[in-house]
């Protein structure tokens, strides 16, 4: 059969590419796609060419096909429904892929979605793992004041899933006007200028940011930083009192959990607490737009050049 899918032809170009498609295993299924959520923070920059050519294998996702410096199909999540004949016809299920109408993958690369869980919502449930990953980084405790600079999906997911942990407080710090109006909206409190927070998060891949999320935090603080800047550099001050305050900035990435966790838990463990964490229609607003297949190729024209509309997750509706 034909199958459409999302191509990067150079980092000025964008295309819609026919293939043809079958199973070629038993082990293999059809499926067709419901929805896939672009990553606009990861994805602009492999749609821009600046991935470093030293990660260039690191992040590889499954199914991809081509390389970073182009041609390539890249994404990571979509949702969608098995057509192949058998048990699990007509099942819904989660998958690492790039966007494409209808694809093939093996069956133990598939996670079946549970019934409290609707489709177009199940596209989070990559970018909850990288959220989950951040807060148990953190080690943010109940009390804790913290601040999240950067309200984008990933910013926003990181408040929502601290806003469940008791008494700590949240405030969010936003430039765009659109994004901070979403904050308020789901009660999230605006930084202003207060400081000695316990723990800070940064996701707004700005040097500016990072430094404002390190003068933010008080003695012994901590900064996560989950910007990817890809070949971007950052710069930031490191004088004034972050030694003698005892500051500590950690990376925070979805691909390993952390060693605190890696004794019990593994990766289909916490693909699970995503699952039971989605069950919350609240993440419902996290999914603010969405787009045809065919959309997309003007739609990552615009967020190469910086031009797109402001939202916090941008969803493929097939």
């Amino acid at each position: 059969m034909k199958s459409k899918a999302l191509w990067h032809i150079s980092k000025k170009q964008t295309a819609i590419v026919e293939t043809n498609l079958r199973p070629t295993t038993p082990n293999q299924v059809l499926i067709q796609s419901k929805y896939s959520l672009i990553s606009t923070g990861t994805e602009r920059l492999v749609a821009q060419g600046k991935v470093p050519l030293s990660l260039h294998q690191k992040m590889r996702v499954p199914y991809m096909k081509g390389h970073f410096t182009f041609p390539l199909k890249y994404g990571y999540s979509v949702v969608g429904e098995i057509l192949s004949e058998g048990n699990w016809k007509g099942k819904l299920v989660h998958l690492m892929h790039p966007h494409q109408d209808y694809l093939v993958a093996d069956l133990e690369a598939v996670t079946f979605l549970p019934e409290t869980v609707p489709p177009r919502r199940a596209v989070l449930i990559s970018n909850v793992e990288t959220a989950v990953n951040a807060v148990w980084d953190s080690q943010v405790s109940m009390g804790d004041r913290v601040l999240v600079v950067g309200f984008g999906m990933i910013g926003s997911l990181v408040a929502r899933l601290l806003s469940f942990m008791p008494a700590v407080e949240v405030f969010v710090l936003e430039q765009d006007a659109y994004r901070k109006k979403l904050a308020i909206e789901m009660g999230f409190k605006i930084f202003e200028g207060t400081s000695s927070f316990d723990c800070s998060f940064h996701i707004s891949g700005s040097s500016d940011g990072l430094q404002l999320c390190i003068d933010s935090v008080g003695k012994e603080g901590t900064i996560v930083e989950l910007s990817w800047y890809g070949t971007k550099s950052s710069t930031i001050s490191l004088g004034g009192e972050f030694h003698y305050q005892r500051k500590r900035i950690i990376s925070s990435q979805v691909g390993q959990i952390p060693t605190s966790k890696s004794h019990r838990w593994d990766y289909t463990r916490r693909k699970a607490l995503v699952m039971k964490l989605l069950d919350n229609p609240v993440f419902e607003e996290h999914l603010t737009h969405d787009l045809s297949l065919e959309r997309c190729p003007s739609f990552f024209q615009n967020l190469r050049e910086n031009k797109q509309a402001d939202g916090l997750a941008w969803v493929i509706n097939y």
